[in-house]
């Protein structure tokens, strides 16, 4: 069975993309009503563009039964060797946990999903007994009140992302572990991926929440110049209001894709 992992550096390597999509159909900014027609013209425009897709399943919650008709809808729009990241941030313990894994990987058919891991290990067990597929734990978040938290020392003077970060990095026993840093913090970044040389990263918070596109791509790929998954979710779905919207959509993630491989240093050595 093919891994997580290796799903994701087929696709990068298919469409020399380290792009991921954020699918958030939020409907006062969408330019059509159904959520389904929005996110499959969506997909249809860029699934050439991109190394994964990420439905953020808080806006499909957020419209009750319909949305999660959409949401299904959409896991079926996206092509099979394109991974999809089921972003829900879920963190509970014991057999909560269990369903939760079990609604992203067996219901919804998700290859990744994120992770709150406040609860420790046992909270984040029920997600690692599916060995193929990814779990993005979140460790440094990319909006502005995240260090109230995540940056308090402990265990002396080590800030709580980097013990989480740390953690996080002993439970990869299969290969299956990824972290959540955002753009808008690039030194907190560039040491989370020192401390973790290969492991995925997912790095949202590039464009409307104001991180550097090119500071993420270089503090966040691993040594092969790969798994710095950047993340634009409004910038790409909401980049034209009207008829064009998927258009609009194509144009500004060709546009981030080969600004995040200039970045990378296409050219310079790296192959996919």
């Amino acid at each position: 069975m093919t891994s997580f992992v290796d799903k994701l550096d087929a696709a990068a390597k298919r469409n020399r993309s380290l792009l991921v999509v954020g699918l958030d159909p939020w409907r006062p900014s969408m330019p059509v009503n159904d959520i389904g027609t929005f996110t499959k013209a969506i997909v249809d425009a860029t699934a050439d563009l991109v190394c994964a897709f990420k439905p953020n399943s808080a806006f499909y919650e957020a419209e009750g039964i319909e949305g999660m008709r959409a949401l299904e809808a959409t896991m079926k729009a996206i092509p099979s060797h394109i991974p999809v990241i089921l972003d829900a941030k879920r963190g509970d313990i014991g057999n909560t946990a269990q369903a939760y894994a079990k609604a992203a990987f067996e219901i919804w058919g998700a290859d990744a999903t994120t992770v709150n891991a406040w609860g420790g290990r046992d909270s984040v067990e029920p997600f690692l007994a599916y060995r193929d597929k990814g779990i993005f734990i979140w460790v440094r978040s990319s909006n502005p009140g995240g260090a109230e938290f995540q940056s308090l020392p402990v265990h002396g003077e080590t800030p709580l992302y980097e013990y989480m970060t740390r953690e996080a990095q002993s439970w990869n026993q299969a290969g299956n572990v990824g972290l959540v840093v955002g753009a808008t913090a690039p030194g907190e970044l560039a040491h989370v991926r020192a401390l973790c040389p290969t492991m995925p990263l997912l790095i949202p918070g590039v464009g409307a929440q104001g991180g550097d596109l090119e500071a993420s791509v270089r503090n966040g790929m691993d040594g092969r110049g790969r798994r710095a998954l950047i993340n634009a979710s409004r910038q790409v779905i909401y980049a034209a209001k009207g008829a064009g919207f998927a258009e609009a959509a194509r144009d500004a993630a060709t546009r981030l894709r080969d600004a995040i491989g200039t970045a990378r240093g296409e050219g310079s050595g790296f192959a996919w």
